[in-house]
């Protein structure tokens, strides 16, 4: 028998990633195991919730590693066609893979304040482009006032903030 979570009595499908083993990176077990969690939401038509922390996809993985965030975000296509609400989670830090993938796809993207938010360092991208970006361009709170993210949210108002979503989502208001 599966067990699922519940927010306030609010059944819901939630992942939530470990940033103690290889600082969260994506690789084939975690990719398979997001998408497992994003299948059994369509499955028993529940509110899928992410917490993602990283540092990016598992390298030694190689193209495997890289795979899972097309593995990942076809299965959340199937999650918005069968309507369902899918809240992201970014805490600090979450980069790479996941960034680029599950994590920026969410129905309402929540944050923790002054988490570092990004695809990939500030360094790679100056290098990159060739231009300065401005100071604190990947924290959450820039991310807000861009509109790259819906909400910042203090780790001890999330429960309260995610079952409010919820339940708006619940009476129609999607």
């Amino acid at each position: 028998m599966q067990e699922y979570g519940n927010i306030n009595g609010e059944k819901v499908v939630i992942c939530i990633m470990d940033s103690g083993f290889l600082m969260g990176s994506m690789g084939v077990v975690v990719g398979e195991k997001i998408t497992y969690a994003i299948e059994e939401a369509v499955k028993q038509k529940l509110p899928l919730i992410i917490f993602s922390v990283s540092g990016g996809a598992r390298m030694q993985e190689g193209i495997i590693s890289l795979m899972q965030m097309a593995k990942t975000t076809a299965a959340l296509t199937k999650l918005d066609e069968a309507g369902l609400l899918y809240i992201s989670v970014l805490t600090d830090p979450t980069y790479g893979g996941v960034t680029a993938s599950f994590a920026s796809l969410g129905d309402v993207i929540l944050a923790e304040p002054n988490a570092m938010i990004g695809f990939a360092g500030k360094r790679v991208i100056e290098q990159t482009i060739g231009e300065s970006l401005p100071e604190g361009f990947q924290t959450s709170e820039f991310l807000l006032e861009h509109g790259f993210i819906d909400k910042i949210v203090e780790r001890k108002d999330l429960k309260d903030t995610i079952y409010k979503i919820i339940k708006f989502h619940k009476e129609g208001g999607n």
